[in-house]
């Protein structure tokens, strides 16, 4: 799929790696459509990219069925929007807790339902989540966070495969820890273990390849990362273990604290 061009939804635009995506999207010829709840953050948006705009709250599913009926015709999807999550389930209200659900799983997902159809009647198109390395491999303090980024992955992969052959690719990128913007970012603290970051750009760059190569999975993470990713996926005490010995406490109590005082 060329990105030059191209119609592109991207959501999440007003937060953290949003912005980087936006820039890059644009540098390389798309044509934006940009949406975020806030109309004060998307305005200046739209003028630095000559885009459109499209305020909307994915927790409300009205809006997500609005936002879809306004950005048809649409040739990529970048479903890009997600909530903090991390903390203890049991602190988390029901409502906080539907409100994940809805943002980082049931919105993407609906989107790309609502959208999927004009795509395949055009044959061609693309779906692209950015997920997370959570997706593959859970950790203490993140059951909310890490069901919705498990769930995400499966949607995207099991969609891919009822797509292929219409025209339209389905693709999702999973960052690791990245560096100046973003969840991690916001907080602060160091990686456990002194495990390496990644930039904005490498993650806007593992779009542009996820996009424009059709590839079904990009996880966009140093070799090391990628590698125990890939082993806590498959053994999961054994991870547990291995994050404790890392050291890994003290850098989720940094993050749970800084989401809990941005709720």
């Amino acid at each position: 799929m060329r990105i030059a061009g191209s119609t592109v939804l991207l959501t999440g635009v007003t937060g953290g790696i949003g912005g980087a995506l936006a820039a890059e999207l644009s540098a390389r010829g798309a044509r934006l459509v940009l949406t975020g709840r806030r109309v004060e953050a998307l305005e200046p948006l739209a003028e630095r990219y000559g885009a459109r705009t499209i305020a909307a709250d994915l927790a409300d599913a009205d809006d997500v069925r609005r936002l879809a009926e306004a950005a048809a015709g649409t040739d990529i999807l970048l479903a890009n929007a997600a909530l903090p999550s991390s903390g203890d389930v049991l602190d988390y209200t029901p409502e906080q807790f539907d409100r994940a659900l809805a943002v980082n799983l049931r919105a993407p997902a609906m989107l790309a339902r609502l959208l999927a159809p004009g795509m395949v009647a055009a044959g061609r198109g693309h779906l692209c989540f950015v997920g997370s390395l959570s997706g593959m491999a859970a950790t203490r303090s993140s059951s909310l966070y890490t069901a919705t980024k498990f769930g995400l992955r499966g949607f995207a992969l099991a969609f891919r495969q009822d797509l292929h052959g219409t025209g339209v690719g389905v693709s999702i990128v999973q960052p690791g820890f990245v560096r100046e913007l973003g969840m991690f970012a916001k907080t602060g603290s160091s990686t456990p273990g002194r495990v390496r970051t990644v930039s904005p750009q490498q993650v806007c760059k593992g779009v542009v390849r996820a996009i424009e190569r059709d590839a079904a999975e990009i996880n966009v993470a140093p070799p090391e990362l990628r590698f125990l990713t890939k082993v806590a996926s498959q053994f999961p005490g054994f991870a547990e273990r291995v994050q404790r010995l890392a050291g890994a406490e003290p850098t989720v109590r940094a993050i749970v604290a800084a989401q809990r005082s941005s709720r």
